[in-house]
């Protein structure tokens, strides 16, 4: 692509001479145009597409330097040369000082030379603009990283920073040129606050990459410290010699406190604070190695908080997690330095014993904790009583890793609070037996479900002046192939705690509509049927949906269903319970407390239930014995309650007639319990109710 000149000059000759010179060079073709004066030369620039001026100092509006001046303020990134007569030159060597890129002689103009030193002149300005802009580029990407960017000479000496270096060392780049690297950058030990030599110094003496090794502090110009990671490399010149070397380095201080927060939750428990179980597990095999050496016997307590469950369910999680955080407090309060109380989950705690001489030793610490815990506690404007159960094992003689003293505690406690809670019991081989039956029990509940060897009994409900049949309460049994008939109370609470019992009561309340409409289509009269719903299942978020699913495919009119909750399973959520049972008592379906006055309830609260039925627990209609009448004071309360709410009362539980004297002699209107009849099966059930009572 031919260049394009322009010749500033009032003498016609000396254009025409440099016209033929630059149009037939051979480092040409040259485009050469002209002006005669300074005013024409510069409007021409101002047009633009010039890549050389050859400018005359003596012009006809301008000479000298003057000239020069205006000319190069207008083309500052056009390269300019001066054109000047012998005995000019000091002029024209000014004029270098001041940006222009040489001069040409009159008189020798003709001179092959000139389209050359044109040429070069015009190529070193385009290789200018490009070293320019990459220059440019770099400094936008240095200043636009976040790492730290610091480069010194061969003496240390800083001669650029970043703006990101800037910032963290708290050094403009004007007032840190020319020091030395060392007082910019001062650095020390994160451990152990010792002096730190910087990298730099090393590459300059080695010429090699460096990094920083370890933990590092940096402390800035205001003294702020900061952890860092950095690294240096050197910067060699044309003939691979070492001129200096560059540091780049970050702040980490975030990253660094992440890490320690990430690695201390995943060891620690994120409501107590307390070491996790992996954290336990850790600490159980140092004290189990430790132990073989001094002759220790470190003892695992493993701890189950007695009554949580329904401080959790009547006050809430919020309580219920304020509570765990002051038994974690008190637990800590209990053992020395060198023991460990872990939160195990839930309510569980593993509290380890890692330096006991004797095993009975444990028992101390665990009669220690017993009393601390049964302290009540003030949370929240409640008074809180609780107890704990404790199983001890003991190393070696009760397992000799944490897996096994960690089950065989779990085991004993299990024994501790059968026993009554609010006790302690150390493991016994014995023990094992049950826990072994609690798994068969568990497993075999699994593969129920699926052999169908579930069904229904029902208990009749009478009203106790007629007598007759009022409805039934279906009440879940397990046939077992070969262990026959297996009582709820040794399955129910494995279903629970296994998440089986959600299938289970949608299967119980599957079966219940199922009978429900069979006994209908044979002509008996529609009845009411009564399910027990558990506290997981009423929480479950599909829980009304499902039943409605099953209403439309049994055919059952939710008018004959009847839902028993417990007081503790409402008080959960008070508005969301609310809610659902107002969705349930739109279809029509009937609403029970069931095992009334045993819970925390709130009568202003249970007020805002849609409830029909209170049903008395059996452990009250069971102290009615006829020697006093204190003995049925809670009987008669709720009863006058239920009459007061227009509420139906049911009494569970009657046993014999002196109760049922009691209870017709107060008004109670209905009652279920073996003094009527046991719960049978839906055969015998449906001639009981064919029969009429």
């Amino acid at each position: 692509m031919a260049n394009r000149v322009l010749v500033i000059s009032p003498d016609p000759d000396d254009v025409r001479t440099l016209r033929q010179a630059l149009g037939s060079a051979s480092d040409g073709p040259f485009i050469v145009e002209n002006a005669s004066t300074l005013a024409s030369g510069l409007r021409r620039i101002e047009q633009g597409g010039v890549d050389a001026i050859l400018l005359d100092l003596t012009l006809p509006d301008s000479r000298g330097l003057a000239g020069f001046d205006q000319v190069h303020a207008v083309a500052r990134h056009t390269p300019v040369m001066t054109l000047c007569a012998l005995g000019e030159e000091q002029d024209a060597s000014e004029a270098v000082q001041r940006g222009a890129q040489g001069w040409l002689s009159k008189g020798y103009f003709d001179n092959n030379l000139v389209p050359q030193s044109l040429r070069n002149v015009i190529e070193r300005m385009k290789v200018e603009q490009k070293l320019y802009a990459v220059q440019a580029r770099a400094q936008i990407t240095l200043n636009s990283i976040g790492d730290a960017v610091i480069s010194v000479d061969m003496h240390g000496r800083v001669d650029y920073l970043n703006i990101a270096a800037e910032l963290m060392t708290g050094w403009k780049r004007d007032e840190a040129k020319g020091r030395r690297i060392s007082e910019i950058l001062v650095m020390v030990d994160g451990d152990g606050g010792a002096p730190v030599v910087n990298p730099v110094e090393a590459v300059l003496r080695d010429g090699q990459v460096e990094g920083l090794a370890g933990e590092v502090v940096m402390a800035d110009r205001h003294g702020k410290c900061r952890r860092i990671e950095d690294s240096a490399a050197p910067i060699f010149d044309w003939d691979g010699l070492l001129v200096g070397a560059v540091m780049v380095f970050r702040d980490v201080s975030d990253t660094v406190a992440l890490t320690t927060k990430m690695k201390h939750l995943a060891q620690h428990d994120f409501l107590t604070g307390l070491p996790n179980r992996v954290l336990l597990n850790d600490r159980i095999t140092q004290a189990t190695v430790s132990a073989k050496r001094s002759n220790t016997c470190p003892a695992l307590l493993f701890l189950d908080l007695d009554k949580f469950k329904h401080i959790n369910d009547s006050l809430g999680h919020a309580i219920g997690d304020h509570l765990l955080q002051a038994v974690a407090g008190r637990l800590l309060d209990c053992v020395r330095s060198s023991d460990t109380v872990s939160r195990h989950g839930g309510d569980e705690f593993v509290v380890l014993l890692a330096d006991e001489r004797r095993p009975q030793d444990a028992a101390l610490a665990a009669e220690k904790i017993l009393i601390a815990i049964s302290t009540p506690f003030l949370l929240d404007g409640h008074q809180l009583h609780t107890s704990t159960s404790i199983g001890i094992s003991v190393f070696p003689l009760d397992g000799l890793d944490a897996a096994a003293l960690l089950k065989n505690a779990d085991t004993a406690m299990y024994h501790a609070k059968e026993r009554g809670r609010n006790a302690y019991q150390f493991f016994r081989h014995d023990m094992n037996a049950r826990a072994v039956e609690r798994q068969l029990i568990e497993s075999n509940l699994r593969l129920a479900l699926e052999r169908s060897e579930f069904t229904l009994h029902y208990q009749p409900k009478l009203d106790l002046e007629s007598e007759t049949i009022t409805g039934v309460e279906a009440l879940l049994r397990w046939n077992h192939p070969e262990w026959g008939l297996v009582p709820p109370e040794r399955f129910i609470h494995i279903a629970e705690e296994c998440g089986l019992v959600i299938p289970l009561g949608r299967w119980v309340l599957r079966e219940a509509c199922t009978q429900a409409v069979r006994w209908r289509d044979s002509g008996i009269a529609p009845v009411s049927i009564a399910v027990n719903v558990s506290a997981m299942e009423f929480r479950h978020r599909d829980y009304f949906d499902h039943a409605l699913a099953i209403f439309k495919a049994t055919g059952a009119d939710p008018v004959w269903l009847q839902l028993e909750l417990t007081e503790s399973v409402l008080m959960r959520d008070v508005a969301a319970s609310a809610g659902l049972l107002a969705k349930f008592k739109a279809m029509g379906v009937q609403i029970a407390v069931d095992d009334f006055g045993t819970g925390y309830s709130s009568l202003s609260y249970l007020n805002q239930f849609p409830i029909d039925v209170l049903k008395i627990d059996q452990s009250f209609v069971r102290a009615i014995d006829g020697s006093a009448e204190r003995n049925g004071a809670i009987v008669s309360a709720v009863i006058g309650m239920g009459r007061s709410l227009h509420q139906r009362v049911i009494a569970e539980g009657i046993e014999n007639a002196v109760q049922l004297a009691f209870l017709k002699l107060h008004g109670c209107g209905e009652g279920q319990g073996y003094f009527f009849s046991k719960p049978v099966d839906a055969d015998r059930m449906r001639a009981m109710l064919h029969a009429g009572g």
